[in-house]
C-alpha cells in the first residue's frame, strides 16, 4: 500500500494530480493534499506518506523550504515542476525525481514504478536534499554537486572531479584520480544525457569522457589519453564526430 501527500499552491494542479493518480496510478491507495509547506508540515503530525509529490515553487515557503523543516524522511520526494532548466538540472544531479507541469500520466506513473523498485525507499534522501539547496545556491550548473548513490553510500562529485565514465549493462563505473572507482546502477546514457552541455564525449559505446581531462589523441587516433594515463578507445563509427569534437574545443 502506497500513501501519497501532494504539496501544492495551485489548486487546479493538485486535482490534475489527483485525478490521474486515481485513475492510472492504482498502486496508490490513499491520497492527502496540502496548498501550502506550513500545511503539510501539519498533516505530518498524523499521516506517514511513502511519496511526496511536491511544488518546487510556491509562494512564502517554496518546496526547498519544506525540506529544510523535515528532519529525518521517510518519504520519497517526486517533484513537479513547470519546466525551470536550472532547477531541473539541480534535482538530476541530486539524483532526485521530478515530473515536468502539465504532469503526464504515463510518466507519472513511471516515476511511482521507479519509486517502487528502490530497495531501500526513504533511505540517504536527508543528503541529498541537501545537496539539491547547495546546488540552487549556485551560480552556475558547472558549480553543482553531482550525487553518485552506491551499494557504499552516496558520493558527491564536482564535474572537474570525474576523469571518465564506464559503462556495464545497467551500471556505470565512474573513475577520478587516484581513487577506486564509484560503481553505481545508473545506465551510461542517464549521465551522457545529464552532462551533455558540459562537454563530455562519448568515445565509444561504453565510454563517456570529460575533455578537461584529456591530454591528447594518440597519433593513429583510435584513443585518447587522459591526465589518469589510462587509454580510451575510440569506436570507428564514433572517430569522425571525436575528432570534430576535439578540434573546436
Amino acid at each position: 500500500m502506497i500513501k501519497a501527500l501532494i504539496i501544492d499552491d495551485e489548486p487546479k494542479a493538485r486535482n490534475i494530480l489527483n485525478y490521474y493518480i486515481e485513475n492510472f496510478v492504482t498502486e496508490i491507495t490513499e491520497t492527502r493534499e496540502a496548498d501550502s509547506v506550513d500545511a503539510a508540515l501539519e498533516i505530518l503530525k498524523t499521516y506517514q506518506p511513502s511519496i511526496v509529490f511536491l511544488d518546487v515553487e510556491m509562494p512564502k515557503k517554496n518546496g526547498f523550504d519544506f525540506l529544510r523543516s523535515i528532519k529525518d524522511p521517510t518519504f520519497e520526494v517526486i517533484f513537479t515542476t513547470a519546466y525551470n532548466q536550472y532547477a531541473v538540472q539541480a534535482i538530476r544531479f541530486s539524483a532526485l525525481d521530478y515530473l515536468l507541469k502539465p504532469v503526464d500520466p504515463d510518466e507519472l506513473k513511471a516515476s511511482v514504478e521507479r519509486f517502487k523498485n528502490k530497495v531501500t525507499p526513504g533511505q540517504q534522501n536527508k543528503v541529498l536534499f541537501n545537496n539539491l539547496a547547495d546546488n540552487m545556491t549556485k551560480g552556475h550548473p558547472k558549480e553543482f554537486r553531482l550525487a553518485i548513490p552506491s551499494k557504499d553510500g552516496v558520493f558527491f562529485l564536482t564535474i572537474d572531479q570525474i576523469i571518465r565514465m564506464q559503462g556495464d549493462g545497467n551500471y556505470t563505473f565512474i573513475h577520478f584520480k587516484d581513487k577506486k572507482p564509484i560503481v553505481t546502477s545508473k545506465t551510461l546514457k542517464h549521465y551522457e544525457e545529464m552532462l551533455d552541455e558540459f562537454g563530455f564525449i562519448r568515445t565509444h559505446k561504453s565510454h563517456l569522457v570529460n575533455p578537461l581531462h584529456i591530454v591528447k589523441l594518440a597519433p593513429d587516433r583510435d584513443c585518447l589519453i587522459l591526465t589518469d594515463g589510462s587509454q580510451i578507445d575510440i569506436s570507428r563509427r564514433k572517430k569522425e564526430d571525436v575528432i570534430e569534437l576535439l578540434r573546436i574545443r
